[in-house]
């Protein structure tokens, strides 16, 4: 079966860099969306980046765009995200998703994604 497995979460002080990593396995296709999203307690769990595994295209949410970096490495089946300038209201839950094949029409909204890891967490402290 699928399985997702985010790793690299922790505590940074604001304005400093985290990167996220998330090993994926059993999943036999090559293109297809996969995503970086977060919760916050109290909050919907909100798209903050996503990447088409096949043509390399890449989503950012207006608030982490320019300060975050979505990257694949096809060979090794993992996703990164890379943060930089982090913010206190930034932390939350951060989970990596996977959608089945096919087109998605919002690469982030969390309805499109099929597959989810456990979370990592990540705590900015101001």
């Amino acid at each position: 079966q699928v399985q997702l497995v985010e790793s690299g979460g922790g505590s940074v002080q604001a304005g400093g860099s985290l990167r996220l990593s998330c090993a994926v396995s059993g999943y036999t296709y090559s293109r297809y969306y996969m995503g970086w999203f977060r919760q916050a307690p109290g909050k919907e769990r909100e798209g903050v980046a996503s990447i088409h595994t096949g043509s390399g295209n890449t989503y950012y949410a207006d608030s982490v765009s320019g300060r975050f970096t979505i990257s694949r490495d096809n060979a090794k089946n993992t996703l990164y995200l890379e943060m930089r300038g982090l913010k206190p209201e930034e932390t939350a839950m951060y989970y990596c998703a996977a959608a089945d094949p096919g087109i998605v029409v919002s690469p982030l909204n969390r309805r499109a994604y099929k597959y989810w890891g456990q979370g990592t967490q990540v705590t900015v402290s101001s």
